[in-house]
């Protein structure tokens, strides 16, 4: 990273946007939780996924691809898995019904964040090959009485940390009246937390000193994430609703089980998304999954790129609320049309990443910010430009090579396909009209090109005409939305 780049993330652990120090620089380590395979992801997962991406381009891009490690976990042991395995395979037994629950969703999740441009994580670890870690992890909070054994299962004492709480900022009233929080007599405490229970003969389990059973929710990431990237690592990411209980509880679990101050020295979360204006829910009838956005016409009549609903989260803050619409969409579908548009004129232009660019990143992932940046570039790629316009009034050719370059370097660093697709055979079209104009132009049929400008206007194609540095008559075009 050079000696100029700062990177400040916002650290919900300290509620302070800090400078980003890796505990060693030559392998940066992220934890970013994943999905629970009982569902296909919906638009709402969607946004961690993309969010944290761009984050681990970034950071491969300040420290070198080979010196970041990344792990995204699956949960593939639930309750919730349970329950979708007895409802959709009634006939199967419910280990065989599981597996079959898991592979599907599983399998999906992968196809849908390929589709959203997402790089796969270094490592993807599965709960189920992780058990003995988590026993593992649950003698040791036995053995220095942070946990304890009751009615059949293992509970974590939050008595026994004395700054529980420290994430959400919550305290242990406010635990106890949590939504999430049973209240039930064997506990010590009702903010106390399951760490391993009783499984039946029918239920999914594995031999344990406390008996045949299945790990808690929160067990997992810690185990996970301690075997993957050590005991300490730099940054802990997820989605806002993660905060409590199950970050506050990752938190309690892997500090008083290693002795450590923290678990991850920089804790990021995305804030939460609207659908139309309304909260995402099946009883409203607006719950979407990425799935029926990319392969059906539910959500404004048609389908759309992956690429477009990557630009469409993208244009808000990762930290703030998100309304996701379908203008937002259409919005995100003119700006990727007309950037691989302009990127397709020089497809041998180099990537360039301005540090204009790369800095924007670095002030906490500020994607508003790059926005600006980007349209500033793109002005230029189209032929036009903002603001102070040029001497002699015209963006010369190697001006918009140059851009198209910056175009390009900013959206693979943002990790936005530019294949143009349908807008690239659409294009074709275009510069073959135009190149039918100026012929006739040249060849003094006024009428002829006449009709050929009215055609493309009609299509919401803008001519430009102007002269070259040798003085010979051009013409520039875009698309105007």
């Amino acid at each position: 990273m050079g000696e100029t780049t700062r990177l400040r993330l916002y650290n919900t652990l300290t509620r302070a946007k800090e400078d980003f120090v890796p505990i060693d620089p030559a392998n940066v380590r992220m934890y970013v939780c994943g999905p629970t395979v009982y569902d296909f992801a919906h638009i709402g997962n969607a946004r961690p996924v993309i969010v944290f991406d761009v984050l681990f381009r970034l950071l491969r891009h300040l420290y070198g691809a080979e010196h970041v490690t990344y792990v995204r976990n699956i949960t593939d042991v639930d309750d919730k898995i349970n329950a979708r395995a007895v409802r959709d395979f009634p006939g199967l037994p419910l280990n065989e019904a599981i597996r079959k629950v898991t592979e599907t969703t599983a399998a999906q999740y992968h196809k849908d964040t390929a589709a959203l441009g997402a790089l796969e994580p270094t490592v993807e670890p599965r709960a189920t090959d992780n058990i003995a870690e988590m026993q593992s992890l649950i003698a040791s909070l036995i053995g220095s009485r942070h946990a304890y054994e009751a009615a059949g299962e293992v509970l974590f004492s939050v008595d026994s940390m004395p700054d529980y709480g420290k994430l959400s900022g919550r305290s242990l009233a406010d635990n106890v009246a949590g939504a999430r929080v049973a209240v039930e007599a064997h506990k010590r405490n009702p903010a106390d937390f399951v760490l391993w229970k009783q499984s039946s003969p029918e239920e999914p389990g594995w031999d344990s000193p406390w008996g045949r059973g299945r790990p808690g929710w929160h067990i997992e990431c810690s185990a996970m994430s301690e075997r993957y990237l050590g005991k300490v690592f730099d940054i802990h990411a997820g989605g806002l609703d993660l905060i409590f209980p199950h970050h506050e509880n990752e938190i309690a679990q892997s500090r008083c089980a290693h002795g450590t101050a923290v678990m991850a020295n920089y804790w990021l979360h995305n804030g939460f998304l609207q659908v139309e204006g309304q909260k995402m829910s099946k009883s409203l009838g607006n719950f979407i999954t990425i799935h029926e956005l990319l392969e059906t016409d539910k959500f404004g009549g048609r389908k759309w790129p992956g690429e477009v609903l990557r630009l469409a989260m993208l244009m808000t803050h990762y930290r703030e609320p998100i309304d996701f619409s379908v203008k937002r969409l259409e919005e995100a579908l003119g700006l990727w049309t007309r950037w691989t548009r302009w990127i397709s004129y020089y497809p041998d232009a180099p990537s360039i990443v301005p540090e204009a660019a790369v800095q924007c990143l670095c002030d906490d992932l500020n994607t508003p910010r790059l926005f600006r940046e980007l349209s500033g570039v793109s002005s230029v790629a189209a032929g036009t430009w903002e603001g102070t316009h040029p001497p002699d009034g015209v963006v010369h050719e190697a001006d918009r090579r140059t851009a198209a370059g910056k175009l390009r370097g900013i959206l693979e660093l943002l990790g936005v396909s530019i294949e143009a697709g349908q807008a690239e055979r659409d294009d074709k079209v275009t510069r073959q009209m135009v190149a039918a104009r100026l012929a006739a132009l040249n060849a003094r049929d006024f009428a002829r090109a006449d009709q050929i400008r009215a055609e493309l206007l009609a299509q919401g194609i803008q001519l430009m005409d102007y002269k070259d540095e040798a003085g010979q008559r051009r013409t520039r075009w875009e698309v105007k939305r």
